[in-house]
């Protein structure tokens, strides 16, 4: 009887404490959401630091032990975006994940420009300064674009390269919403209002993502005021950057190119066309997987990768 009272009492104050959480999200929005982002970069041991960069402060995350792996997020996107997979990879690797800027909690210069050679050249400056004479890189979306970009100017500085359903290349373009994009002009990936977040949510996942309501309105309030700053870096992007084709044969460093099979945002089928132009290359399409495989399926994306490292640690690549 005294075991029944006691497991009753534990799920009663269980079941008060989920109430308690719900109404601070809901009521206490502001510092819900930096409590979740605190839990989840703890739950994936790294911690945010900043550097003095171009006269502001660059945040970034760091944590983990071992040869350092550079992430880069996607257009709209920030550090953060990495933190699911992050606990998966820490324990064998140092993870270094910065906002670039114009995202995330980075500075907002209007009067920088944001085209793929300048956030390179600026991404070279901070691995300089981080004095990593060769980094592992890795990128998703734009972050990828970038990656790429990096890897085929300065191939004797990446050890390896990671590249989750990257922006840069003709055959990315082949979707829906991009040709949407080049008939009318309408951007896609930007938010105006805080109602249209959770319309962006379903365009970028295949499945539902959970998202506590702190979060999804601390977000969406992010992306609405950014709405003018983000609207001109990606007419950078896609006006003033040249795209990948030409340059990928200069990459030398050995590359895992993975993508989600349902991406609306860039097509899979611009994987094995990115590969078949990369002299060592590794094709993996996920099915039932969207835009952001690192969000939607954490643990498997970070297997593959980890296999991946292994593999070109051995002397030997798929």
């Amino acid at each position: 009887m005294a075991v029944t009272i006691l497991l009753v009492s534990i799920a009663q104050f269980l079941v008060a404490a989920a109430l308690a959480l719900g109404a601070f999200d809901f009521m206490c929005p502001e510092p819900a959401a930096r409590l979740w982002i605190a839990l989840g970069r703890r739950r994936a041991r790294l911690v945010e630091r900043r550097m003095e960069f171009g006269g502001t402060a660059l945040p970034y995350l760091e944590g983990g032990s071992g040869a350092p792996l550079l992430l880069l997020h996607g257009f709209g996107a920030d550090k953060d975006n990495f933190s699911l997979v992050a606990p998966y990879l820490t324990e064998h690797l140092r993870l270094i994940v910065p906002d670039l800027p114009g995202f995330g909690a980075a500075p907002r210069d209007r009067g920088a420009r944001y085209r793929i050679e300048d956030q390179v050249a600026r991404l070279r400056e901070f691995v300089q300064r981080l004095g990593l004479p060769k980094v592992h890189l890795g990128g998703s979306s734009m972050g990828g674009f970038i990656a790429a970009q990096y890897a085929a100017s300065y191939p004797d500085e990446v050890g390896s390269l990671w590249l989750l359903g990257p922006a840069g290349t003709k055959a990315a373009l082949d979707t829906d919403l991009m040709r949407r994009y080049l008939d009318t002009g309408e951007i896609p990936l930007l938010v105006r209002t805080t109602d249209a977040y959770a319309a962006l949510l379903k365009v970028v996942t295949y499945r539902p993502t959970p998202l506590p309501h702190s979060l999804r309105h601390v977000l969406s309030r992010r992306a609405a005021a950014d709405f003018a700053l983000h609207a001109r870096i990606f007419k950078e992007v896609d006006e003033d950057s040249p795209l990948l084709e030409p340059v990928l044969p200069a990459i030398a460093a050995p590359t895992l190119i993975v993508w989600g099979a349902e991406d609306l945002v860039l097509s899979a089928s611009a994987a094995a066309a990115l590969g078949g132009r990369i002299r060592t290359s590794e094709v993996i399409v996920m099915p039932k997987v969207g835009h952001l495989p690192m969000v939607e399926r954490p643990r498997t994306v970070a297997r593959d990768y980890l296999r991946f490292r292994a593999r070109l640690t051995a002397g030997t690549t798929a």
